[in-house]
């Protein structure tokens, strides 16, 4: 697949993987653990901004777990109109942007946001896209934190494969995050596996 028809896999998803269907299962373990580490490493009024939020799920626990400044952005229309039936009052007090993150990350001033955070977004961007990487180095001041798919063996999905697909339907890219981020001037603070992704949180240095 190219980078173009990975895009447009995901702005017209349905069914399974999609916001609908992510917004059924509402929050989880992942969920669980964002609000523990930002509650520990952010404040309240943090400005936090969730790359791929998809119809809200992760930023709805936030929200309830008191914080304030929540905004989010995803390539799939309909999250938001998923969202605001879901979860209204996430929808009516943040902020939500619809389209590809290689098109709105580089419209956020510097250091825009205090924390950005990904859940399974990054492992789908295309290896023509990794350029992308650099911007979330310029619009933190902080913190960011991925939680990626890194594989169930014991090295997490660092074996001989750059790629692999899911129920032969889209491609899973992967890659070494401590690695990319590291190169882009992060340190990691903290790697927590949990039953499906791998969570890391980094911070700017």
């Amino acid at each position: 697949m190219d980078p173009e028809d990975v895009r447009q896999d995901w702005a017209d998803r349905s069914g399974k993987y999609s916001p609908s269907y992510y917004a059924e299962i509402g929050p989880n373990e992942v969920s669980d653990t964002l609000a523990d580490i930002l509650t520990h490493y952010a404040t309240d009024d943090a400005a936090i901004l969730e790359v791929g939020c998809g119809s809200g799920r992760h930023l709805e626990h936030l929200r309830r777990s008191g914080f304030t400044n929540l905004s989010g952005i995803d390539i799939n229309a309909e999250a938001f109109e998923v969202m605001t039936e879901h979860y209204p009052t996430l929808a009516e007090r943040g902020t939500f942007l619809d389209g590809a993150l290689e098109d709105l990350l580089p419209e956020f001033g510097d250091g825009a946001f205090d924390v950005v955070y990904t859940v399974e977004t990054l492992q789908h961007v295309h290896p023509e896209d990794e350029w992308v990487f650099d911007e979330f180095a310029r619009i933190s001041t902080d913190l960011l934190i991925t939680a990626e798919n890194e594989g169930n063996s014991p090295e997490r999905g660092r074996g001989e494969t750059d790629v692999s697909y899911v129920e032969d339907d889209f491609p899973l890219y992967h890659r070494d995050w401590k690695s990319v981020f590291s190169d882009r001037g992060f340190a990691q603070l903290l790697r927590e596996p949990t039953a499906r992704d791998t969570i890391r949180v980094f911070r700017l240095v």
